[in-house]
């Protein structure tokens, strides 16, 4: 119902917290976990009232979120839980595809991601009711020539896009184990360096090395998180704060959430630096991007 609550993280994208808005549902933010950036499930419950109706937590950056807990979660209150994957494509659990946990999953197919259709995306579910209600969404309720039977936009898939990601999927595999070599010749330099936090590999876990997240402590590191990216933006080389800022200090909402509920998260995305990372990303590349942070 229109005033719902959702369970999310505000460690995201703009468009996680878009879409639970624009269904007139209510954000709820939970914070995340300092190791790999994902919804912290051990705060999730205290969030829970008689106006939650579902979860939307976030795999970031490559990085699964712990399924299992959030899982034991939503059956325990009778919860729906939507993951937002768009990082995720590729990514396995336990031999078990990202895209088979919770009720469904998001995945983005936009230019900048590991597998890619130009633009676009897909949603993977389990509930068979779902086929005709999302068709609906994304092609204005059509149900026949003369028959409009829902409200919905257009969200479909042209052939071009459609073609493109064929040919992409065809090299899915090899692409990763590039951007592999890219994120071990990162952390062969960056790794143990005092101030540079990097993410590790997660348990059971197969990754799709999506991103190349830094966290730099300015204390420690001598220069802040702005400083080093500035260095390398004078030397043509782009980095993002991803994710700053986050979601709910949107000017968008127009300061209705108070960022200080999720310190974790805002901590983060105030120190956070994603480092160049593609699987045509040259090692000497690499070499140069690590040699200017570490002067």
């Amino acid at each position: 119902p229109k005033g719902s609550e959702v369970i999310t993280t505000p460690f995201t994208f703009a468009s996680t917290t878009h879409a639970i808005v624009r269904n007139g549902l209510e954000p709820v933010f939970c914070d995340i976990n300092s190791d790999d950036y994902t919804i912290d499930v051990t705060k999730i419950e205290d969030l829970i009232t008689d106006k939650t109706c579902a979860i939307v937590p976030v795999h970031v950056y490559g990085n699964m979120c712990d399924v299992e807990g959030i899982e034991r979660i939503a059956k325990k209150h009778d919860l729906k839980v939507i993951y937002d994957a768009a990082h995720a494509f590729g990514v396995e659990y336990k031999v078990k595809s990202s895209a088979c946990f919770g009720d469904a999953s998001m995945f983005s197919f936009h230019a900048t991601k590991v597998f890619n259709t130009i633009e676009g995306g897909a949603v993977c579910y389990h509930d068979d009711s779902l086929v005709q209600k999302l068709n609906d969404l994304k092609n204005f309720g059509i149900h026949g020539p003369e028959e409009v039977a829902y409200i919905g936009g257009n969200a479909k898939m042209n052939e071009f896009q459609a073609s493109m990601g064929i040919c992409n999927l065809r090299h899915l595999d090899s692409e990763i184990l590039k951007r592999k070599a890219v994120v071990e010749r990162y952390h062969s330099h960056l790794e143990n360096i005092e101030g540079i936090k990097l993410c590790q590999p997660q348990t059971d876990v197969k990754s799709n090395y999506a991103y190349f997240p830094v966290v730099f402590d300015e204390k420690a590191f001598g220069a802040s998180r702005n400083e080093v990216m500035d260095k390398l933006a004078e030397n043509d080389i782009g980095a993002r704060k991803y994710f700053y800022p986050l979601t709910s200090a949107s000017p968008a909402f127009n300061g209705k959430y108070n960022t200080a509920e999720t310190p974790v998260a805002l901590d983060i995305s105030e120190r956070v630096l994603t480092l160049p990372l593609y699987a045509d990303l040259s090692l000497d590349d690499v070499d140069r991007i690590c040699d200017i942070i570490l002067k």
